[in-house]
Order: structure tokens, then sequence, then C-alpha cells
């Protein structure tokens, strides 16, 4: 056994065990498939339904950002084994009903603003809740969120996208105040956001039309990059966002 798990040794930096929460998106899927290619044994893939991918390191799990509940149970099942690393991948900027990003004040509803901060704010909130506990206190772990350089505030030259913006914005903080609080008991700990640039994916396509040439990325590459960026960051990172080339994004 001890063998099979030195010729299965993770790529350095990489986690033996990790999770994504968020496996079934453009991105989620990526870093799973990123992260089983590294060489981690174990990557538990959560989604709503729960059961892709599956095979090889992956242990699928079902779960829903906004019930506390199911998150609460994804993190006691993988208490015996725990990850390393926790990558919360999921995120929404326009609604299912269509409804969002707004362009002005005057378009501001309060339900839909809710439901963006509980996606985007309260559902990783409480992802951090149950699975920092599973850290451990002496060896170097990682908690990422998929953040956006839309939720710095000083990089903000021209507002928009209200709910969106201010939840990821409150996201950061958040990760901010995790990591203060990790670092007094695990020194070694690492909480960070994470800005994928402008991916391909069904949450940028209807905002695809008039980019640059060249800023749409694949999710394999923008997923490849966050993963180098985490197996490079330090204690002295956390609490930070990072874009995928590693730069640190204002807060």
């Amino acid at each position: 056994m001890d063998q099979e798990r030195d010729e299965r040794a993770a790529a350095p930096g990489f986690p033996r065990r990790a999770a994504v929460f968020g496996a079934s998106g453009g991105i989620g899927k990526a870093l799973c498939e990123g992260l089983a290619h590294g060489g981690c044994e174990i990557v538990y893939a959560g989604s709503r339904v729960g059961e892709e991918p599956s095979g090889g390191p992956y242990r699928p799990f079902a779960f829903d950002l906004t019930r506390e509940d199911t998150i609460k149970d994804a993190a006691d099942a993988m208490k015996d084994e725990p990850p390393e690393w926790v990558i919360v991948a999921s995120g929404v900027l326009k609604l299912s009903d269509g409804t969002g990003p707004e362009r002005s004040y005057r378009h501001v509803e309060a339900a839909s603003m809710a439901e963006v901060f509980a996606l985007n704010t309260i559902g990783p909130a409480l992802v951090a809740k149950h699975c920092l506990r599973l850290m451990p206190r002496k060896e170097r772990f990682v908690f990422a969120a998929l953040s956006a350089r839309v939720g710095s505030i000083s990089d903000n030259g021209i507002g928009g996208w209200h709910a969106y913006r201010a939840s990821k914005a409150a996201l950061n903080m958040l990760l901010k105040n995790y990591a203060i609080e990790m670092g007094r008991t695990h020194e070694s700990g690492v909480v960070v956001g994470l800005h994928p640039g402008t991916v391909d994916t069904s949450l940028s396509q209807p905002f695809q039309k008039n980019l640059p040439e060249g800023q749409l990325t694949a999710p394999g590459d923008s997923a490849g990059k966050l993963l180098r960026v985490l197996a490079g960051l330090g204690p002295e990172d956390s609490g930070k966002v990072f874009d995928y080339a590693g730069k640190p994004v204002p807060a």
C-alpha cells in the first residue's frame, strides 16, 4: 500500500485528498479533473445530483448551497478521510429566471438580491463553517472559493452589477475573517478567494459577445492555472484574493 501511494504521489504542492463543491459546473468539473490528473487519491465531487464525476479517485456527493443540512452531511461524510483542500466552485451571475445582473440601482429587487447572496456568499460561508473544522492544525491546508475581480471595491470604476459585485465583495470579507480566525490555531492554513478570469461557461455565455479576442478562457485552462496558484500559496497569502495568474486582486 505504501509503495502504491508513493507511485501515486500528488504533484508538488497538490493534496492527496480534495473536495470540490460545484463539480458539475464548467470550472468545477475541470478542477476535479485537474486534481485527479495531479495525483489526488480522493476527489470529493459535489453537485446537486451527486452522481458525476465518478470512478477512479472521484467520490461524488450531493449538496445544495441553500440547505445547510446537506452541506453538514457532506462534511460529516468526509471526516474519516478529510480533504486537505476544499474549493467552492459554484456561483451565480444571472438567475435561472433571467434576472440580472442589474445595470442600474433602479433594477435592484430584494428577492433577486437575496438569492444572489444566498448562492454567492452565504452558501460558501456555510461550506466553510462545516469544512474548516476538518482541517489539520499542524499541516498545510487550503480553503478557496471562486470570487471575481468585480468584487474589488477599490478596482470598481464602472459600477453596475450590484448584487453580483456586492455578493463577491461580501464573500471576500468573509474569507478574510476566516483567514484571521483560522490563523490563530492553524498556522499553516491558507484561506483565499480566486478570480478565474472570463471562462467559457454558462455563467459568462450571455456576456461573451463583445469580449476582446483572447480574453475568453477554456475551463480546463483556467482550472489548471488556479490549481497551480493554490499549490504555490503559503500562510502569508491567507485572506487575499488571487487571479488565475497568481496576482493579488485589490480589496
